[in-house]
């Protein structure tokens, strides 16, 4: 099971002054990294001058993919990134030193209008509350992620029975099965390379400051960070998880799950998705970050063997106050396999995409479910001037070479019934009373668009409220750059709600 039960004195003093900052409210609260683990190398950090490490994490460097059984994406086609994390208890300074000169600066997201302050290679800017902050110097390549959290409350003692205490350092424990009742704890400083599963099990807890590194596992080995199947009573809370085999954060048919302020990163290869809600109800993800290659924030109804929860609706699932950066596919989605009797009462809420591939927010749908009241709402997209645009590689042979000229945007808004690559239903279903409201895009206006697949098998009921492409109100379809296709009932614009 490979606990960790024992503390060197030297870390536990430091978790224990940690726990005590944040019984005081200090300031700031960090942790070094553990002996061995790589620091990134583009840049030095403090916060409220406090020295915070910047440890490294591999990330897609470009839109380019495949889907070959057995082949594994080519590290040329990655590249090197770093994050941070700390605890704060009010607002701190944040100070980067750039070992690369510094052109240009972009924090995101923009819609927290942090002004940066640059002296030479030097970036210093005021972060007023917790929350993902995403410094891009010179463009995308390179990104560092900054990932604040308030200060922890009453973390577990080692010895706790039934807790899998991980303290800092480095852990190699493989998989860790839990059973009902138990719980993982990985400290600040901790690097805990492995995977957590549970199948039936109940009354779960994940959580501390520390980071869940999957990396050992070659694709398909580890069932990516955190699997749970046909669980109740779950709580993941805090970690951060890097480098998953496939899905990195999935559930199957669970109930009552709470993902809160989890921090995903390092997720380069081929199917890393982010967090996947599948025959779920009950599910509440927020604040929350997202850097995936492939779909970020997912919904789906999946269809598999004996051990498949299709009969299981998906229904009160609530993605709040999270940030996105979708290297491929989709940031916001429900698809593209929808397998279940119904998907509904499904939220988008206050979210920020900073960047995505193919499209922000989309219903996929290829199954049989009833998917209906679905809402995107309070959703703030960023899209760059220039895009790279996605393709498939079609032999080891096959480079990247995207057309500078290339004035590809990906899309803002899809609705589509039709029969997937991934369909596993004969029938196809139905989609209805679906909401975008509040919607801003910055940046070169994307391409929406909605199909249905036949007369009993329609979209029905849309409203647009309030979309605002770079600060001017969409009132149709034309100035939204939407396309309404066949089997397409009820598209309605609407004024903005009174407050």
């Amino acid at each position: 099971m490979g606990h960790a039960l024992r503390m060197p004195i030297a870390s536990s003093l430091a978790v224990a002054a940690c726990a005590a900052q944040s019984v005081t409210a200090a300031e700031v609260c960090s942790w070094p990294l553990p002996e061995g683990e790589a620091l990134c190398e583009a840049y030095t950090l403090r916060v409220s001058g406090t020295e915070v490490p910047v440890a490294s994490c591999r990330v897609s460097a470009m839109p380019f993919n495949q889907v070959w059984p057995g082949y594994q994406r080519s590290l040329d086609q990655t590249e090197l990134a770093g994050f941070a994390c700390w605890e704060m208890a009010g607002p701190v300074t944040v100070e980067v030193q750039s070992r690369r000169a510094v052109q240009s600066v972009a924090l995101r997201p923009a819609g927290r209008g942090i002004r940066p302050t640059v002296e030479g290679s030097r970036i210093s800017f005021v972060l007023d509350r917790p929350g993902p902050v995403v410094l891009e110097v010179n463009g995308t390549h390179e990104a560092l992620h900054l990932f604040p959290s308030a200060p922890e409350q009453d973390p577990p003692a080692p010895g706790t029975p039934g807790l899998h205490y991980f303290a800092p350092g480095v852990h190699r424990p493989g998989k860790i099965e839990l059973k009902t009742g138990e719980s993982v704890y990985i400290a600040g400083g901790a690097v805990v390379y492995g995977s957590i599963q549970a199948q039936g099990a109940s009354d779960l807890r994940i959580a501390g400051r520390g980071v869940l590194d999957v990396s050992p596992f070659p694709r398909g080995e580890g069932g990516g960070a955190i699997r749970l199947s046909d669980c109740s009573n779950v709580a993941i809370e805090g970690i951060v998880m890097r480098d998953p085999d496939v899905w990195c954060c999935s559930l199957f048919g669970c109930r009552r799950v709470t993902i809160a302020d989890a921090k995903l990163i390092g997720l380069w290869r081929y199917n890393a998705d982010g967090i996947d809600v599948c025959n779920s109800q009950e599910v509440e993800v927020r604040d929350c970050f997202v850097r995936a290659y492939d779909d970020a924030l997912v919904v789906k109804g999946l269809k598999w063997g004996g051990k498949s929860f299709d009969d299981r609706p998906v229904h009160n699932v609530r993605f709040r106050r999270c940030v996105v950066w979708c290297d491929w596919g989709r940031a916001l989605e429900i698809g593209a396999e929808t397998c279940a009797p119904e998907i509904s009462d499904v939220a988008f809420e206050n979210c920020d995409i900073i960047r995505t591939t193919h499209i922000a927010m989309d219903i996929q749908h290829g199954d049989r479910a009833a998917v209906h009241e679905i809402r995107f709402e309070n959703i703030a997209v960023e899209i760059d001037d220039w895009n790279p645009p996605p393709r498939l590689q079609r032999s080891p042979e096959d480079t990247y070479q995207p057309d500078p000229n290339s004035r590809y945007v990906p899309s803002l808004m899809v609705l589509v019934i039709y029969k997937t690559n991934y369909s596993q239903d004969s029938l196809r279903g139905t989609m209805r009373d679906v909401a975008f409201r509040n919607i801003t895009v910055t940046g070169p206006r994307p391409p929406s668009s909605f199909r249905g697949f036949d007369a009993e098998h329609g979209v029905d009921g849309v409203t647009v409220e309030n979309l605002r492409l770079n600060g001017k109100t969409a009132t149709n379809a034309a100035e939204a750059g939407l396309q309404v296709g066949p089997f397409v009932e009820g598209v309605r614009f609407a004024e903005p709600a009174a407050p």
